[in-house]
């Protein structure tokens, strides 16, 4: 069993602060202190037009403070600082997320595809210019009748030699642009994906930048704007539609980093193959996945701070023994619904500081990038988004109800959370399409070519790899591999506090998943190939998910291991000993079904839990406390 728990008092938040702050502690100290600023203040009780002014004039003030450049390359003006351009967008989001979401479309999303997609001359000519907001800009990927299939998009830029320009069009009204941030009221300009077609042929899909308003807000000829209108949240973002009826833009609209045309059509790129090409580009674009990822997990702990505030101070029913009455925090069923949930949300926090640091070292290293690097990034990003944004969604619902009626009023912030965090589920990656992505991705062990992807050749290409070999040797991989070392040398019930023991219940259930998909594949003809993975489709999702739990894991035990404080660090043990039981009590059925936990041992794991959330119930201030939520967003009124 791990040590014994530290009193209340031994623990300083701060030390936890400090670990969880990380790399980039600096920037989160910085943000902390620029939004207790009251410019930066709650939407409470505005309509959407004075919502949209104020969110864009706190894009301004973020403007100026130098931090949106972050991301960008020096040359130009910019910090070439990725890891603490995505820490950056972590951090608003403790605020109005509708800043969050318009900041990360002007310089995550368009300014990140100019950079990232485009060559010398389009960051010569913008970079600067959309740094300092001078241009306010969208990403027109999204159609109506195209989300998450980004390779058949129908908007079409064909070629036009004799004018040297590309013609984008939109076909029909389920090719339009949808959902687009900062469409409907501010951009200038957009960054539109769509099949490029020259001299007859499609090359597939690539990205142009488009004019969709002068300089006086008026949509430029052949563009037609709309706005989405109000939405359930998120209502400082702009969101609009666009139409594109013939419009023409000069052939170097062409973001040209994969693909270019030249003068007389000939198409060139130095990637062949086009399914792997558009692989390619969309995989420099993962940043706004990650973000949106810490965005969520900002989310989540300012409602954990609040419900677990609320829960200190509302009090329900008397004692018999005192007659006094009693904090709602002091139940066990209110235990169980906040504590596994505050450590969840500590597990995916350093998850997500681990998959930062690795986007910051693959895309600001000099020369080729390793292309399965690159792969077990997009995989990862996929994966730990889909875990958390549910994970936000789950949490923010139970916030909510913990906090009873006074939870329920639009006043005491957590209703606003929950409509603005809904829609993180969906954007930036369908959740349950990110995991068959990473499950795919495990299964093909990254395929360097992906020339041909037709289903049948895809399924016999899963059945053939040797699954044992999908466990990532990961940064945290040398603690674990440490701890795996010693291993349990008991049977009883202990053992389920043995972290040797927990790391191989998490590793022996991915190799079983994924072993269990590769032999269901492994049928695949031409004839049933699309039928047999859409009836594996449930495996195949729980392949993707058991997978990401099992890096969450890896990434707690190495954070524990770095923590510096000994009262923090026996603090941590403990809490991860809380995520990994609760996880598993979560999924008994399958641990059961398979052999893996016997009935007896099965309600030892939730003897456990409650055991631990009883332990931890002293500490549950500190633990959120640690979050460092600016105090500016923790005024509920039910909280005075």
């Amino acid at each position: 069993m791990t040590s014994s728990l530290p009193t209340a008092t031994e623990v300083d938040p701060a030390a936890l602060t400090e670990l969880l702050d990380g790399r980039w502690a600096k920037i989160r100290r910085e943000i902390r202190e620029q939004v207790a600023d009251t410019k930066f203040r709650e939407p409470y009780g505005l309509d959407v037009e004075t919502h949209r002014a104020q969110v864009l004039d706190q894009l301004r003030e973020l403007a100026a403070t130098g931090r949106p450049r972050l991301g960008f390359p020096r040359e130009y003006g910019g910090g070439e600082d990725i890891g603490g351009s995505i820490t950056s967008f972590e951090m608003l989001a403790f605020g109005d997320l509708s800043l969050m979401v318009k900041a990360g479309v002007q310089w995550g999303l368009f300014g990140g595809a100019v950079q990232l997609l485009g060559t010398r001359r389009h960051h010569e000519e913008y970079l600067r210019r959309i740094m300092e907001l001078d241009l306010l800009g969208c990403f027109a990927m999204t159609e109506t009748g195209h989300g998450s299939d980004v390779q058949n998009l129908r908007t079409t830029a064909t070629y036009d030699a004799g004018t040297r320009e590309f013609v984008v069009h939109t076909p029909d009204e389920s090719a339009r642009k949808d959902y687009i941030g900062n469409a409907a009221r501010d951009g200038r300009l957009a960054v539109v994906f769509a099949q490029l077609v020259t001299g007859g042929e499609s090359r597939g899909v690539h990205a142009l930048l488009v004019p969709i308003r002068d300089d006086e807000g008026r949509p430029v000829p052949g563009v037609r704007i709309e706005d989405c209108g109000p939405k359930a949240g998120l209502n400082g973002v702009d969101n609009g539609r666009l139409y594109f009826d013939h419009v023409r833009v000069p052939r170097t609209a062409l973001l040209n980093r994969y693909g270019d045309v030249a003068e007389d059509g000939t198409y060139g790129s130095p990637i062949e193959s086009d399914n792997r090409r558009f692989f390619t580009m969309l995989g420099t674009l993962v940043r706004g996945r990650i973000s949106v990822a810490g965005s969520a997990g900002s989310a989540a702990k300012r409602a954990l701070t609040i419900a677990t505030r609320y829960a200190e101070r509302r009090r329900q029913f008397f004692r018999p023994d005192t007659g006094e009455e009693i904090a709602v925090l002091d139940y066990l069923a209110h235990q169980r619904k906040l504590l596994p949930a505050i450590a969840r949300t500590y597990a995916l926090h350093f998850a997500q500081e681990e998959l930062v640091a690795s986007l910051h070292e693959i895309q600001s290293a000099s020369g080729e990038v390793d292309e399965r690097r690159q792969r077990e990034l997009e995989s990862r990003a996929a994966g730990l988004k889909a875990l958390s944004t549910w994970h936000t969604t789950r949490t923010i619902q139970t916030a909510r109800e913990a906090c009873g009626g006074a939870g329920y009023l639009a006043e005491n912030i957590l209703p606003s959370l929950k409509a603005d965090t809904d829609v993180f589920t969906t954007f930036e990656g369908d959740n349950t399409v990110l995991l068959q992505l990473v499950a795919r991705g495990l299964l093909t062990q990254y395929r360097d070519d992906f020339s041909d992807m037709s289903p049948l050749a895809t399924l016999r290409f899963l059945a053939e790899q040797f699954v044992d070999s999908v466990i990532e040797r990961t940064s945290a991989r040398k603690v674990v591999d440490r701890i795996l070392e010693a291993g349990p040398g008991r049977d009883d019930d202990s053992v389920l506090f043995d972290r040797a023991w927990q790391c191989r219940v998490f590793e022996d259930r991915e190799e079983h998943v994924l072993s269990g998909v590769a032999r269901r594949l492994r049928r695949a003809t031409a004839e049933n190939a699309f039928d047999l993975f859409n009836d594996a489709q449930d495996h195949v999702l729980l392949a993707g998910r058991v997978h990401v739990e099992r890096l969450v894991l890896e990434a707690f035990v190495a954070a524990i291991d770095r923590c510096a404080d000994p009262a923090a660090k026996r603090l941590l043990e403990r809490l991860c000993d809380l995520y990994v039981l609760s996880e598993i009590e979560a999924d008994r059925a399958w641990f059961a079904e398979h052999g893996r936990l016997t009935s007896t041992r099965s309600k030892a794991v939730a003897a456990a839990v409650n055991q631990l959330c009883q332990e931890l119930r002293p500490h549950a201030r500190t633990l959120v406390d640690a979050f460092a939520v600016p105090e500016q967003f923790l005024e509920a009124p039910m909280l005075r």
